[in-house]
C-alpha cells in the first residue's frame, strides 16, 4: 500500500469540487462531513478514511476508486480491476449468480494473462511447433 499523499488528495478533491460547482459548504453537507473537517482534507491536514472518501466520490459522484488513488490507498494499476468488478456487481440486468460467474471466468482472465507475461524461465524445454506436432 503506498504512503497517503493528502496534499495532491485535497488539491484534486478541490478542483473536483469547483468543477461540480459546488461550494465547500455544499460538499461536506453532501457527503455528510462537517465543513471544517473538508477543508482541512482540501487543505492537506487531514488524512480521510476510505469510507469518507467514498462519502465524498458518491457526492461529487466519481469514482471512489479515483479518489482511493488519489489518497495512496489503491495502487494506480489495481484500479481498473477494482472499477471493472464494480460494474459487474452493480449492473442491474444481470442476477447474482450470472455476476459471480462473470467474476470468475474475468479472473481466470487476468491469471492466464499475467501468466504470459511472465519472463520465460530459461532452463525450460522450449516446446515450440514439436510440442504441438509429436512424431510418432
Amino acid at each position: 500500500m503506498a504512503s497517503l499523499n493528502v496534499g495532491n488528495l485535497g488539491e484534486y478533491l478541490r478542483e473536483q469540487r469547483r468543477q461540480a460547482q459546488l461550494s465547500l459548504r455544499q460538499l461536506a453537507d453532501a457527503a455528510g462531513v462537517s465543513n471544517p473537517y473538508l477543508s482541512q482534507i482540501e487543505r492537506g491536514l487531514r488524512k480521510p478514511s476510505a469510507d469518507i472518501l467514498q462519502q465524498l466520490a458518491k457526492a461529487l459522484r466519481i469514482s471512489a476508486e479515483t479518489l482511493y488513488v488519489q489518497a495512496g490507498i489503491l495502487d494506480e494499476r489495481d484500479r481498473d480491476e477494482v472499477e471493472t468488478r464494480a460494474v459487474i456487481l452493480g449492473d442491474p440486468s444481470i442476477n447474482e449468480r450470472q455476476k459471480q460467474v462473470l467474476l470468475q471466468i474475468y479472473d481466470s482472465f487476468r491469471k492466464e494473462n499475467a501468466a504470459e507475461a511472465e519472463p520465460a524461465d530459461p532452463s525450460a524445454p522450449s516446446g515450440g511447433d514439436d510440442a504441438m506436432h509429436p512424431t510418432n
